[in-house]
């Protein structure tokens, strides 16, 4: 099933994203607030490969700001 936290936090980040698209009905920073939570969270528990995506995660959550 995988981590998970990491899947929690690509969802999160997956949603910021769309919110920032319009596409999601949800506030923007709310969306991006909730995601750099389950990141954070995610990052404590997850496998090498796992931090490397997590980071990747953070830069596109970044650019929404």
């Amino acid at each position: 099933m995988g981590n998970p936290l990491f899947q929690k936090a690509r969802e999160a980040v997956m949603i910021a994203k769309q919110a920032a698209n319009g596409k999601a009905d949800t506030d923007l920073q709310h969306a991006i607030d909730v995601a750099k939570n389950a990141l954070s969270s995610a990052y404590a528990h997850s496998s090498l490969a796992e931090k490397a995506q997590l980071r990747q995660f953070q830069q596109e959550l970044d650019k929404l700001q």
